[in-house]
C-alpha cells in the first residue's frame, strides 16, 4: 500500500497506470452489488422449488437485498465522506463477501432473506464510495469520461449477471450465485489497498442520522410488505406514515440531516433524481421478470436465458464512455432523453417474448433496443448528478442517487407483480405467468415515456459544462 495516497486527491490522470487501477477497483466493486442485483434472478424459479417458496419469497429474495441498501445507502455516503471513501468501501466489499457466503450456505428461504438484507448492508457501503473515489481522485477534466466508464462497465456487470447466473445455476447449483462473490470481493480488496488513495470530506463535522437511517429503512420495508401482500393495507399505512416523519425529521436536522435538504433546490439534482426514480423503477421489473419469462414461459435453459442479455452488455461496453463525452458537449438533455425513449422501446419488445419465441425474432430486437438506450442514458445521468453537487459532496449526492435508484427498483418489483396477477406460484404456471408478463412490460414501457418527458422539460443542455 502506498504512503502517498492522500497527496493525490484530486489530480490522477485517467490516462496514469494508477487512474487505470482506481477505475478497476472501483468498477469491480460496485460491479458486485450491480451483479449481484441480476445474477439471482436466473437462480429464481430454482432456488423457489428447492426452498419451497412462492412468489412472495421470490420478491423478498430480491426485496430484501434491495431494502437495506436503498435505506442506508445515503448513511454510507456520508459515512464515506467523513471517515475516508477508501476506507468505507473497503469494509462494504468485506461485509458484502461474508454475507453472499451466507446467502450460499442457506437452509430456508426465511434464513435467504435475512441474508440477503446484510448484503444489501454491504452494498450500501462500497457502492457510493466507488463512484465517490473516481470524482475526488481524478482531475476535473477527467472525470466524465471516467464516470462514463464507470456507468459502462458497471452496465456490463448488471448485464452480464443472467448470463454468469444461468451458466452457474445449469453447471453448479442455484447456491454458487451467491459464492461466485467472494474471489472477485478478494480481488477488490488486493486492488484497493495497492492502489486506490484515500478521499474524505475535510468539512464533515456534527452528528450522523441514523434516526434518519432507521426511519427511511422502516418506511421503506412497511410499504414493501404492503405492497407484496396484495390487500394488507396496515403496513402500507404505516410505512407511509414513517416516510412522513422521516420527511419532517430531515427537514428540522438540517445541516446535519442524512439528506442535506439543500441539495434539493437545485432544481436540476431533484430533476434528475425524480428520473432516476421512475427509470429504474421500470429496469427494476424488467429485470425480474424477463430471465425468469424466458425460462418458464419461452422455455429457454438458464444459460440461454443468461445469454439473452448478451448484446446489453456489449452495447453498454461499446457506447457508454462515448455517451458520457457526448454530454459533455452537447449537454444531457437530449442524449438522455432520446436513450430513455428507446429503451422503453425495448421494453414494449420484450412484450412480445411468449411461449415458443424465438431469440432472433423476439428476444434479440428487444434487448438489442433496450441496450442501446440504456447505453445513451445512463452515462449523462450520472454525470449530471454529480455536476449539481459541490466536490466536498460527492459521496452523498452518489448515496442520494444510488438511494433513488434502488428504492424505484424496491418499490416497482414489489408492486406491478401483484398488480398484474403474478401472485402464489404463478411462476409455475406459464399461461398465467406470460400473462402478467406482458402487461408488466408495457406498465414500464409507460413509465419510461414519463421519465423522458421530465428530462426533456427540465435537465439544462449547459449543467455539465459548469464542471469545467
Amino acid at each position: 500500500m502506498t504512503d502517498d495516497s492522500t497527496l493525490l486527491h484530486g489530480h490522477v490522470e485517467l490516462k496514469s497506470a494508477r487512474g487505470r487501477w482506481i477505475l478497476f477497483a472501483t468498477v469491480l466493486g460496485s460491479g458486485l452489488a450491480m451483479l449481484d442485483s441480476t445474477v439471482v434472478n436466473v437462480a429464481l424459479p430454482f432456488l423457489g422449488r428447492e426452498l419451497d417458496a412462492g412468489m412472495a419469497g421470490l420478491q423478498w429474495t430480491i426485496n430484501a437485498y434491495t431494502l437495506t441498501l436503498a435505506g442506508l445507502i445515503l448513511l454510507g455516503g456520508s459515512l464515506g465522506d467523513r471517515y475516508g471513501r477508501r476506507t468505507l468501501f473497503l469494509v462494504g466489499t468485506v461485509w458484502f463477501a461474508i454475507a453472499s457466503a451466507l446467502c450460499g450456505l442457506s437452509p430456508n428461504i426465511e434464513f435467504l432473506i435475512g441474508a440477503r438484507a446484510l448484503q444489501g448492508i454491504g452494498g450500501a457501503l462500497l457502492t457510493p464510495g466507488s463512484l465517490a473515489i473516481i470524482q475526488a481522485s481524478f482531475v476535473r477534466h477527467d472525470r466524465p469520461r471516467a464516470v462514463g466508464m464507470w456507468s459502462g462497465l458497471g452496465g456490463v456487470a448488471s448485464a452480464i449477471g443472467p448470463l454468469l447466473g444461468g451458466w452457474l445455476v445449469q453447471s453448479a447449483g442455484w447456491r454458487w450465485a451467491f459464492l461466485i462473490n467472494l474471489p472477485f470481493a478478494a480481488l477488490v480488496v488486493f486492488v484497493t489497498l495497492r492502489h486506490v488513495p484515500e478521499s474524505k470530506d475535510e468539512e464533515a463535522a456534527g452528528r450522523f442520522d441514523v434516526l434518519g437511517s432507521v426511519l427511511a429503512a422502516l418506511a421503506l420495508a412497511g410499504i414493501t410488505y404492503g405492497l407484496i401482500q396484495k390487500g394488507v393495507s396496515v403496513p402500507l399505512v404505516a410505512g407511509l406514515a414513517v416516510g412522513a416523519a422521516f420527511v419532517v425529521l430531515e427537514i428540522r436536522r438540517s445541516p446535519d440531516a442524512l439528506v442535506p435538504v439543500g441539495m434539493f433546490r437545485d432544481r436540476v439534482f431533484t430533476a434528475v433524481n425524480v428520473v432516476t426514480l421512475i427509470m429504474y423503477a421500470a429496469m427494476g421489473v424488467v429485470f425480474f421478470l424477463l430471465v425468469v419469462q424466458l425460462q418458464v414461459v419461452s422455455g429457454f435453459s438458464p444459460i440461454a436465458a443468461g445469454l439473452a442479455m448478451l448484446p446489453t452488455t456489449i452495447l453498454m461496453l461499446l457506447l457508454s464512455a462515448r455517451a458520457g463525452e457526448l454530454a459533455k458537449r452537447v449537454g444531457p438533455r437530449w442524449p438522455m432523453t432520446i436513450g430513455i425513449l428507446v429503451a422503453g422501446c425495448g421494453f414494449v419488445l420484450m412484450s412480445t417474448i411468449g411461449p415458443g419465441a424465438s431469440y432472433l425474432l423476439h428476444v434479440l430486437p428487444a434487448v438489442f433496443v433496450f441496450g442501446l438506450g440504456l447505453s445513451a442514458a445512463v452515462a449523462p445521468l450520472t454525470a449530471t448528478v454529480l455536476a449539481t453537487a459541490d466536490d466536498h459532496l460527492a459521496g452523498t449526492a452518489s448515496g442520494i442517487n444510488n438511494a433513488v435508484a434502488r428504492t424505484g427498483s424496491l418499490l416497482a418489483v414489489a408492486a406491478v407483480p401483484p398488480l398484474v396477477g403474478l401472485v402464489g406460484d404463478a411462476f409455475e404456471q406459464p399461461q398465467v405467468f406470460d400473462a402478467g408478463f406482458r402487461t408488466a412490460m408495457l406498465i414500464s414501457a409507460v413509465m419510461m415515456v414519463v421519465a423522458a418527458l421530465i428530462t426533456f422539460l427540465t435537465i439544462r443542455t449547459n449543467v455539465l459544462a459548469a464542471d469545467d
